[in-house]
């Protein structure tokens, strides 16, 4: 059987497959050094960390994921379920409106509600000078564990919206249809049928969202809680004991490995026959009278506080600023921004290109295998991904220290090391996934049947993929590159560690000001990392509707 497999792989072997084996191990190799870590012996201070801090900080993570998870999958769902099933009043505004949320990152909206519910913001003041009334301190503390579930829910919740959306429309048709005719009312159809049925969709919009969450430094940081993530910037700067924030990384690697796995098996025993839906598109019922206006209303006070809000707040306060913030620095922090995005962008959707075509070329249980790994990417937090790249760079320029030596660059230099080349792997590596799920979704609805044509009559593989692939998957290499270039822009835990010295993007300028307390000096990084997040979801649903047509 092993002869077979290499007689086969022999066979097969080409540039497509080498290439696509060489950056998949690339962008693995940060997180096998991290977990590699955890054999290593523990640093002097693993005994205090293992001891105060990893027990609380575990804790409160695991009491922020699951109040956010259970939030966003409420919020998200009925959203889905109201626009998918029912026809109602301003239906398709609110369709594409309860995206937008994607665009603002949760930190700028942490520190956004902060500043508005504090007791010199816009809100209290409002109350107090406004209307007369002395507010209670106690319902505006937005600063605490139930306020930072409000954030991540509020801006998070359009990741289950949008699975569970597209899966109600395209494959429910028929189970609903049958459970009216059957006589079930709407709620009954609902906890029935919607909620077993699109269970596998709803399940993978909620581990992104704890991905997320996991991920976060910024909330954490700004509201006091104390999270995984908080405790490997702790133990990296505060300690400065790297051997032990790769520890912690490798822990928290370890549980994330846990959701993946558990995620991916409960979405795989979810199969139905689709087959029955034949293709049906689900029929909206007229919502009238105090039913739509109820829908309305919920789905107005959800764009309200999840994108009017805080845009308009940021817009104001940027007016205020504007005059004292904007210098000479702020065209070269957008440029540094949209390069190294665009860079990280490229390199991401080629090598996205190169796999997923050599999956299909060759599909196997090894390839499968790699495919898998490389979707593990997206689910490592940025300071996780972070302690692994710096850790292989520095092993990169202490193998290389000879060479360095002989160029003249003098021996024991970090030449790679903080550098922007740096900081790009790591771009590639966090968000490789990204652009394969949109690449491999793309081959997957053109099939294979015109690029085995080509291959019959002659033509080779790199010949068959410009003139028979490139026209048919523009649309989802384009897809994948915008929403491959929105999550670098707001990445803020990977540029602020790995970012060479005096090196600003918006995402850390706006860092810098709030951590600082200068909110307000903050709204104007944000407001232009905003503008670029609307304009990519903007730009990712005209690219839909391009193909859908």
């Amino acid at each position: 059987m092993f002869l077979s497999l290499l007689q086969g792989f022999r066979q097969r072997w080409n540039g497509w497959i080498a290439i696509s084996g060489i950056g998949a191990l690339a962008a693995l190799l940060p997180s096998l050094y991290i977990l590699a870590g955890l054999w290593g012996e523990p640093g002097e201070n693993w005994a205090h960390i293992r001891t105060y801090i990893l027990p609380s900080h575990l804790m409160e993570s695991l009491q922020l994921v699951a109040g956010t998870v259970a939030a966003s999958v409420a919020i998200g769902v009925s959203l889905a379920w109201l626009v998918a099933a029912y026809d109602f009043p301003l239906r398709r505004m609110f369709s594409a409106l309860l995206v937008l949320p994607l665009a603002i990152p949760p930190y700028i909206a942490a520190y956004t509600y902060g500043d508005m519910l504090s007791y010199t913001g816009t809100v209290q003041k409002l109350l107090r000078n406004g209307l007369g009334l002395t507010p209670n301190q106690r319902y505006f503390d937005i600063m605490s564990m139930q306020g930072a579930v409000f954030i991540f829910a509020m801006f998070l919740f359009p990741y289950v919206y949008l699975m569970t959306k597209s899966f109600l429309e395209r494959h429910s048709a028929a189970y609903i249809e049958n459970a009216r005719l059957l006589g079930h009312r709407p709620l009954s159809v609902f906890l029935r049928v919607v909620l077993p049925l699109s269970q596998g969709a709803i399940v993978g919009g909620a581990s992104l969202v704890a991905f997320e969450v996991l991920g976060d430094y910024g909330v954490a940081k700004h509201f006091g809680i104390q999270t995984f993530t908080v405790a490997i910037f702790k133990t990296w700067f505060g300690m400065y004991d790297l051997e032990s924030a790769i520890r912690l990384a490798g822990a928290l690697m370890s549980v994330l490995i846990g959701i993946f796995v558990i995620e991916r098996l409960l979405r795989s025993r979810k199969r139905f026959n689709a087959s029955v839906s034949g293709g049906a598109v689900l029929k909206r019922k007229r919502l009238r009278g105090i039913p739509a206006a109820l829908t309305v209303g919920f789905c107005s006070i959800v764009v309200l506080l999840s994108f009017i809000i805080p845009v308009a707040q940021l817009t104001v306060w940027a007016t205020w600023t504007y005059d004292d913030i904007w210098n000479d620095r702020f065209p070269a922090m957008i440029r540094n921004t949209v390069s190294v995005s665009a860079a990280a962008v490229c390199i991401i959707m080629l090598m996205s290109v190169i796999a997923a075509n050599s999956l299909r070329m060759w599909r196997s249980g090894f390839t499968l295998a790699g495919s898998k790994l490389l979707l593990m990417g997206y689910s490592i937090p940025g300071a996780v991904m972070a302690i692994g790249v710096l850790a292989l760079f520095l092993s990169l320029d202490q193998a290389l220290s000879g060479l360095y030596g002989m160029m003249g660059l003098g021996e024991g230099k970090l030449v790679l090391s903080m550098s922007l080349a740096m900081l790009v792997f790591a771009f590639v590596a966090r968000f490789l996934s990204v652009g394969f799920n949109a690449v491999d979704a793309g081959y997957d609805r053109i099939g294979t049947k015109y690029a085995e044509a080509s291959r019959l009559l002659g033509y080779g593989i790199t010949s068959t993929f410009f003139r028979i692939d490139w026209p048919l998957l523009k649309g989802s290499i384009l897809t994948g590159a915008v929403m491959t270039f929105m999550e670098v822009v707001k990445e803020l835990p990977l540029t602020l560690l790995l970012r060479p010295f005096n090196f600003d993007t918006l995402a850390t300028k706006a860092y810098q000001y709030a951590s600082d307390e200068q909110i307000h000096q903050a709204s104007l990084p944000s407001l232009l990392i905003i503008t670029l997040g609307v304009a990519s979801v903007c730009l990712y649903h005209f690219i839909g509707r391009g193909e859908k047509a």
